[in-house]
């Protein structure tokens, strides 16, 4: 018999489905509270981020790099400026992650060599926020620009831009004094204001430029800008302008500049011309040079390798940092010390056999002219340039009182007041020699010091101050390159003491043989100061690059061309009212009055001279006594 079919429970399908109705509509209410609890966490708790992450997308700051001071010679003509030049920069934010494929379409748009990817690459690494836009090329030809106009679509983040660069329109004649910009470094950056430095990729490197790069940097404005999506500035919204830096008029004069480079003749030496009154320095050559324009954009490894790798070494500043024994040079300077220390007088005299001996010592310290000169007083000592007399007056004098003398005269320490890449040189002493190498100072290495050699050395910049410092008798003025900052003239901070002696008379005796030496009948560089149209007093030097053994006699001709001395010279001019300090070295020159006095004498007359060869009226001796030396 069938089973009876049962009848549907209406109660029961009624009751599963308000069970599931109700997990539904509680499923639902806690969706909706979740969402309702998200938007009230991004509404109400996070508003103020938010509201101010939109505002970011449509509203940036922007930084308004400051323009760079211009930088000027004594007379107003330019020697630092700024032009404009498009560069391309590319902003790691809107080129997004794939910036570096970025950078590839740009290499192969712009037909560009390999190694140039990868110095763009350095380059927007070394940014220094992901949102400002970072040079990675410069100078970009009109084919450049439209090459990258026509492919802008497939570039985001890149851009072309306008703006100024620094430019050196004299080029190499002041490489070395004025100092070029460069692209700031990773090193650079941890030391900079990054809120002054927003939008600045350039800064100074060295010379003028980098001592004072606080002053000719600037200020940096800001201005809010409003743009799209894709970022383009579609307004202004307000803008603080920046404060350009201050510009430079620099000591320097262009025409005695280029009358110094001439007076070299291509030859690798230095020059240094100042103003013994006032420390301006008006000259200041090192040669070879080279030409800064190539460091403002960025050199290529080529072209720094055939610099870097030079024998010349064009990058190497011989005014502050080649460090040279100043042999006779420093002759007038060591009579003063010799003269206020007691142990000579004007008169006393020495017998020249052609040598030199200590007592009880066997060693003979050789005189340049080696049939000797008899006796010899002070004034014939320097006049001929007599090592023996110096030799004598070494040993009386000692090492000790010979340091502090010398460093008086600004040997051994800095003396500049600017220029912040010299060299101290080095003046010796007992203590420096133990703590150098832990040995006593012998009797023979103070002989020599009288003369200028052994371990002794100096900058140009520092005989040239010594020699200031004779034709002011001892007044201290640090040599300077800035002539004014803005409207301002520099400040010594630290101004050193005057050289004062027992007696003033002193200095005229040193003086009148420093004057013998190109007007004395017997004087070392008399050919030079028979040909001058004023009296000058000078001093030549020899520094040997290679020593010579005892007993063997110097010959040019058996030395390799680099190994022969170096020539230098020393003077100022006119004696009775000096109005100006030069010191030449040449390189491997041999003759400092044959060499490097005429080299001396073109730069003075430069500066002294008129158009038709006379003495400048202001520059005139006096007709009655008040001419500062009997």
């Amino acid at each position: 018999m069938p089973q009876p079919i049962p009848l549907k429970d209406h109660e029961k399908d009624a009751l599963l489905v308000r069970s599931r109705a109700l997990v539904g509509i509680v499923v639902v209410v806690l969706l909706i509270g979740v969402l309702v609890a998200r938007m009230y966490y991004l509404q109400v708790v996070q508003f103020e981020h938010h509201s101010t992450l939109s505002e970011n997308n449509r509203v940036h700051v922007q930084p308004i790099p400051p323009n760079r001071g211009l930088i000027f010679d004594r007379n107003g003509r330019v020697i630092a400026d700024n032009r404009p030049s498009f560069s391309l920069t590319v902003t790691r934010e809107r080129a997004g992650q794939d910036w570096r494929g970025v950078l590839d379409r740009v290499v192969e748009v712009l037909q560009l060599p390999a190694e140039e990817r990868e110095l763009f690459e350095k380059r927007v690494l070394q940014g220094r926020r992901p949102f400002e836009p970072v040079p990675i090329m410069y100078e970009l030809t009109e084919e450049q620009i439209a090459r990258i106009a026509v492919n802008q679509f497939r570039l985001p983040g890149i851009e072309v831009s306008a703006q100024l660069v620094r430019h050196y329109p004299q080029g190499p004649h002041f490489a070395h004094s004025v100092g070029y910009v460069g692209r700031i470094n990773e090193k650079e950056l941890q030391s900079l204001d990054p809120v002054n430095y927003s939008g600045t990729h350039h800064m100074g490197k060295t010379g003028i430029e980098k001592f004072y790069e606080d002053v000719l940097h600037g200020q940096v404005g800001y201005e809010e800008v409003e743009t799209n999506a894709r970022g383009r500035v579609l307004r202004v919204l307000k803008r603080t302008d920046p404060i350009p830096g201050k510009d430079l008029t620099l000591t320097l004069d262009l025409k005695l500049q280029e009358a110094a480079e001439a007076a070299l003749g291509g030859r690798r030496g230095a020059i240094v011309a100042l103003l013994p009154d006032s420390g301006e320095v008006v000259a200041m050559v090192s040669q070879p040079s080279f030409d800064p324009n190539l460091f403002v954009t960025g050199i290529s490894f080529k072209a720094y390798g055939e610099l870097r790798d030079s024998i010349d070494r064009p990058l190497y500043n011989r005014v502050l940092r080649g460090l040279y024994p100043p042999g006779s040079t420093i002759k007038p300077m060591m009579a003063i010390a010799g003269l206020d220390a007691g142990v000579i007088t004007p008169t006393s005299r020495v017998y020249d056999p052609g040598y030199y001996q200590l007592p009880n010592v066997k060693h003979k310290y050789r005189n340049w002219n080696r049939g000797g000169d008899g006796p010899v007083d002070l004034e014939v000592a320097i006049m001929r340039s007599n090592d023996t007399y110096f030799y004598d007056m070494a040993h009386k004098l000692g090492v000790d009182r010979m340091h502090d003398y010398m460093t008086r005269f600004g040997l051994g320490q800095r003396v500049a007041l600017d220029m912040n890449e010299e060299t101290a040189g080095l003046m010796p002493s007992r203590e420096w020699k133990r703590a150098r190498y832990r040995q006593a100072w012998y009797p023979g290495e103070t002989v020599i010091l009288g003369i200028g050699q052994g371990y002794m050395q100096a900058t140009p910049l520092q005989l040239a101050q010594a020699t200031a410092l004779m034709a002011t008798r001892g007044k201290w003025i640090r040599p300077h390159l800035a002539k004014r900052i803005g409207d301002q003239p520099p400040v010594d901070p630290n101004p050193l003491p005057d050289i004062e002696l027992r007696d003033p008379k002193f200095w005229d005796y040193s003086i009148r043989g420093m004057e013998q030496v190109l007007h004395g009948a017997r004087g070392t560089a008399r050919k030079v100061g028979d040909s001058a149209a004023y009296r000058i007093a000078g001093k030549s030097g020899t520094a040997q690059v290679v020593a010579i053994k005892q007993g063997e006699r110097y010959d040019s001709g058996k030395l390799n061309e680099r190994h022969r001395d170096h020539a230098l010279f020393v003077a100022f001019a006119p004696v009775h009212d000096p109005q100006i300090a030069v010191a030449v070295m040449v390189e491997n020159g041999e003759s400092g009055s044959g060499v490097a006095a005429p080299v001396a004498k073109q730069v003075m007359d430069a500066w002294l001279l008129d158009e038709n060869g006379q003495l400048k009226a202001e520059y005139a001796a006096p007709t009655t006594t008040d001419a500062k030396t009997p």
